[in-house]
């Protein structure tokens, strides 16, 4: 008997009634008989050509509509594993061709030098001829990257490429590249400036080195220009990026006195005007400091040294965007606070609901949750949630 495909497991499966997973089945597919797949009104031919084989995307075979509803059931799943539940907004969905950075590996093998991501579940690299991610500015430079590198490499030994699209065009970190003579210098700042970089840097072990940069690498968040550090970290997306700051400032309302946890290179700090910001990256710490002398800044490992309940008790808000792992030290502390409303943004949705069920058993409600998709036919999402203490 034929078996319906109900929903799409957490790494991209297609799910039956009866616990049965299939590669590439979306909801509307039908298990046949003979164990084929009968394609339902979900179901797309994939844009690219590199998929299923190219590890950058995962869900190319689902329509937008599938791919929304799957998208928001991680968050929702996440949250009913720890006995939670609130509203759970539209998602905002960035469009195709609209990724500002990413990390490509390369490699010399043979004459030939590839340029890629990574195929699924493997260190191989395939060879990116096209992509319906990458924002066209990047992928731009792919078929000439592989030009620059060719002699560069050493045989069989993977490097990345770190692009970021800044405001005064590509910021290219490469790293593992040797680039030690003076003529590799030369051609890689020629290449840098034929194809208008706003910096290129080399990290030969050491940390990164800017070998060319015509003038100072910034990128601009909430209308202000700052620095950009190589290899700093930037929302995904433009579109993404503008969906998390508008409900980071819906979540704190009309707070005064603003802390902002995590706060990199200053998304939200700058967008709500925060009066404090802590961040655990020096150079992203000193990037905002230089940027806003209003703000109170401060170089700190909020996983070794979170704020007290007297430190987070000054604030009628904090705003919280930890890396993967979640803010679980922080959050512990937070829970036993006096602060109104926090704004969470995550990009881990299991350890987000970690955090909130800790919130919640301190006294928060959650008031709504509002998923972001910025990784496009991928199996990650992002999201902004808004806490209200006693709500």
């Amino acid at each position: 008997m034929n078996e319906p495909i109900v929903r799409i497991a957490a790494r991209g499966d297609g799910v039956t009634p009866s616990g049965r997973h299939v590669p590439f089945g979306v909801p509307g597919d039908a298990v046949l008989d003979d164990g084929a797949l009968a394609f339902g009104p979900h179901h797309q031919q994939p844009p690219c050509r590199h998929f299923p084989e190219c590890g950058g995307c995962q869900l190319q075979h689902a329509d937008d509509e599938a791919y929304r509803g799957y998208l928001i059931s991680r968050v929702q799943t996440a949250l009913a594993q720890h006995g939670l539940a609130t509203q759970i907004r539209p998602l905002h969905l960035s469009p195709p061709n609209s990724r500002r950075r990413a990390t490509l590996k390369a490699l010399q093998l043979g004459q030939n030098v590839l340029v890629g991501f990574n195929a699924q579940l493997s260190h191989r690299i395939v060879d990116m001829l096209e992509c319906h991610i990458l924002r066209p500015e990047l992928f731009a430079l792919v078929d000439p990257l592989r030009n620059v590198l060719a002699g560069l490499l050493r045989p069989n030994r993977a490097v990345e490429a770190k692009l970021t699209l800044i405001d005064w065009g590509a910021d290219l970190l490469l790293n593992g590249v040797p680039a030690g003579r003076l003529a590799d210098i030369e051609m890689l700042t020629s290449f840098a400036d034929a194809y208008g970089l706003a910096r290129l840097s080399v990290d030969r072990g050491l940390g990164p080195e800017a070998i060319y940069e015509p003038q100072p690498a910034t990128v601009t968040l909430s209308g202000v220009r700052v620095g950009f550090p190589p290899g700093s970290f930037l929302q995904a997306t433009a579109e993404g990026e503008s969906a998390l700051v508008t409900a980071v400032q819906e979540a704190v309302g009309d707070a005064q006195s603003i802390g902002d946890l995590f706060a990199g290179l200053g998304t939200f700090a700058l967008a709500t005007r925060a009066t404090y910001a802590a961040e655990a990256s020096r150079d992203a710490a000193a990037a905002l400091k230089r940027t806003s002398h209003a703000m109170n800044v401060e170089h700190r490992d909020l996983y070794r040294s979170p704020l007290d309940a007297k430190d987070l008790n000054r604030f009628d808000a904090i705003i919280l965007d930890p890396p993967r792992a979640g803010a679980e030290e922080q959050v512990a502390v937070l829970a036993k606070s006096k602060v109104p409303r926090v704004a969470y943004v995550s990009c881990n949705p299991a350890t987000f609901a970690r955090d909130a069920k800790v919130l919640v058993d301190g006294g928060y409600s959650i008031a709504w949750v509002e998923p972001v998709g910025q990784f496009r036919w991928s199996t990650h999402v992002e999201l902004a949630a808004c806490f209200i203490r006693g709500g």
